[in-house]
């Protein structure tokens, strides 16, 4: 038996047992290493939904985990007991029109561990103990620890988020949002060569996370900042209506902005702004070949997310956990790992 974090509506959360599993051919049975609570995953728990994917019956969430190899299934050779390893929550199914033109974040059929958007739900990583498939493990030898390890994912959505955004040699680019992929977004940024990395956010701690992960500077507001008109790139990875203004005001002509974050439903979209000034507005929805991109970076530290980590928490606290993570002022990421 293992212990899981099940959600049932907004604010509904309880702890259950689960019986163990053996791994079938192909698949790996492990024992959760941590397991960070994304933005997606506060959703679901204070409003049963994540953007247009919402509970329909109770569900384990979770989709950024590293773990430890515990059982293997026939024909399994990439990874043994024992070893660490970094978990891919996508499994896309390849051969639909989105896998064959190399966008498997797009993919027609993808089953994506921790999300709503499949029904019969299927269980995500918040778990003690859980089988996925051989391919979706990246084996890593280094000493790195679990908890770096379950950041690839994260960090997978901000180096996708400045794929989109295009070449960012010698750019300014602007985060709006400093929570974890605003963060990560800062990393991956630097990692591709930008000038100047400007990041915004209302809250205190946050701007101070953004800085010591490699932004330049950190403001409460563009709209009282002097950046308007300066930035080449901006990414929008806050999730709310003034942060896209901000980002609107701050580019330049011609400029692009990428949208990371999950925008409300009903919004005012500035569709002649994106016109009169020549922008480019594109969406980056989760990751493709970057999560293998994210585990070499942080297995080599040239990505240090542990900054970013603020609490490791048992899954038998899992309501204390989600609570911590509620609170910016207080945390950027916090992790369940196994008790």
């Amino acid at each position: 038996m293992s212990l899981a974090c099940t959600l049932h509506g907004p604010m509904h959360l309880s702890v259950e047992e689960l019986a163990s599993v053996e791994p079938a051919a192909g698949q790996v049975r492990l024992r959760l290493g941590a397991g960070g609570i994304c933005g997606s995953d506060l959703h679901y728990y204070q409003h049963g939904r994540a953007g247009a994917f919402a509970i329909r019956a109770p569900f384990v969430p979770g989709h950024e985990a590293s773990g430890v190899v515990e059982a293997v299934g026939a024909g399994v050779t990439r990874v043994r007991v024992g070893q660490k390893v970094a978990v891919n929550p996508a499994h896309p199914c390849g051969i639909c029109p989105a896998c064959r033109a190399g966008r498997s974040n797009l993919c027609d059929h993808m089953v994506f561990l921790g999300s709503a958007a499949i029904f019969p739900h299927l269980p995500g990583l918040f778990r003690e103990q859980f089988v996925v498939a051989e391919s979706q493990l990246t084996a890593v030898t280094e000493d790195v620890s679990l908890g770096e390890i379950a950041c690839a994912e994260p960090l997978s959505v901000g180096l996708h988020a400045v794929r989109r955004a295009g070449s960012l040699l010698g750019a300014t680019v602007l985060v709006t949002g400093a929570g974890t992929i605003g963060c990560m977004a800062v990393i991956a940024a630097r990692l591709a060569g930008a000038a100047r990395v400007l990041c915004s956010d209302p809250n205190d701690r946050a701007r101070a996370m953004a800085l010591t992960v490699g932004a330049d500077e950190a403001q409460p507001d563009t709209s009282t900042s002097t950046w308007t008109g300066q930035v080449d790139v901006a990414i929008e990875a806050a999730g709310h209506p003034s942060a896209l203004a901000g980002c609107l005001s701050a580019v330049r002509r011609g400029a692009r902005i990428v949208q990371v974050g999950t925008l409300p439903l009903e919004l005012l979209f500035p569709a002649n702004d994106i016109m009169t000034r020549e922008l480019d507005y594109v969406g980056a929805f989760r990751a493709d070949v970057e999560f293998d991109w994210a585990v070499q970076a942080i297995r080599s530290r040239r990505a240090d997310v542990r900054p970013l980590i603020s609490a490791q928490i048992p899954i038998s606290e899992s309501k204390a956990a989600f609570d911590l993570a509620l609170d910016r002022s207080r945390s950027t990421k916090v992790q369940l790992i196994p008790g």
